[in-house]
């Protein structure tokens, strides 16, 4: 009896220590629950997001499915071009600044004080009135053209027709883009309309007859043309080869390292959905498909 009375006594102790430690299993996975909806709560708040209008539509969605998602989040994307996103975030006037260049690129900024989250890459291609009937231009003939050397059409294979060129403003990373890789850095210097938002630009030249421009290629609809460039098509995969040689990263600057709702949004921007799908869809490229990369200093690698 006495052994019984042991053995019963063990039992109920097992039990009680059982108990015991379910009791504080359920405790540490409501305490984790409990940091979990904390750590949401803390991920909300407001982000304005400056500059490229090169970029400006891949941040948009990207924004507005993020907002979806995230109810305490509120994010402002504005365009205004790379110079100003990159003068506004390193300011703090912006929380986030986008830009088609680098930061060392841009006078007057201390690129030592922004951090660099690039998320895609975007191609930039000559651009005509679909009346045009050239669809290949050599660079000498784009330098000719956008210095004003040639004003006529017919001069480059075309039929006779005035040249109408719209440039875009020298703060502009798409001009800074197409200046350096498609005119060899040449400046423009031609007489002409100029242009910040590529909204805008494709409107004019689609409209203009005998009109001309560059824009990123995420841009190009059936109302205007894009042209080779030395009889290369501005396609994904020449860009990703470095077969075509106007292309840029799309930078989303920050002043310091991104945290709170500042690096969650930057991280989202990463993610298989913005990537995997938004980026491809409007006429990005992911970063992870170029097999070329290129540096500051306009320098491509193979990767």
């Amino acid at each position: 009896m006495q052994s019984k009375g042991k053995w019963m006594l063990a039992i109920a102790a097992v039990l009680v220590m059982l108990l015991a430690l379910a009791g504080c299993g359920g405790q540490q996975k409501q305490e984790g629950e409990q940091a979990s909806n904390q750590q949401a709560e803390e991920v909300s708040g407001n982000i304005t997001a400056v500059g490229s209008t090169a970029l400006q539509p891949l941040v948009e969605q990207a924004a507005s499915q993020y907002m979806a998602k995230n109810s305490k989040t509120q994010i402002v994307v504005q365009g205004g071009g790379s110079g100003t996103g990159l003068t506004q975030v390193a300011s703090g006037a912006a929380d986030i600044g986008n830009s088609d260049i680098f930061a060392e690129q841009k006078d007057g900024i201390d690129a030592s004080q922004l951090v660099d989250n690039k998320v895609c890459v975007v191609g930039m291609t000559t651009v005509v009135n679909p009346g045009v009937t050239v669809n290949n231009l050599t660079k000498q003939q784009l330098v000719d053209i956008f210095t004003g050397k040639v004003t006529d059409w017919k001069d480059v294979g075309g039929s006779e027709q005035k040249i109408v060129v719209i440039h875009r403003p020298k703060g502009s990373g798409t001009r800074a883009t197409f200046d350096s890789f498609a005119l060899g850095g040449t400046d423009e210097t031609a007489p002409g309309m100029e242009q910040d938002s590529s909204g805008t630009v494709r409107k004019m030249v689609g409209e203009t007859p005998g009109a001309i421009s560059y824009l990123a290629i995420s841009y190009v609809d059936n109302s205007i043309k894009a042209l080779k460039l030395d009889s290369v098509e501005p396609s994904v995969e020449n860009i990703a080869t470095g077969k075509y040689p106007v292309w840029a990263y799309e930078h989303m600057y920050t002043k310091g390292a991104p945290t709170g709702v500042k690096k969650a949004f930057l991280d989202y921007m990463l993610t298989d959905e913005v990537q995997g799908q938004l980026v491809e869809k409007l006429g990005y490229i992911p970063i992870t498909d170029m097999k070329v990369e290129r540096d500051a200093k306009g320098n491509m690698t193979q990767k």
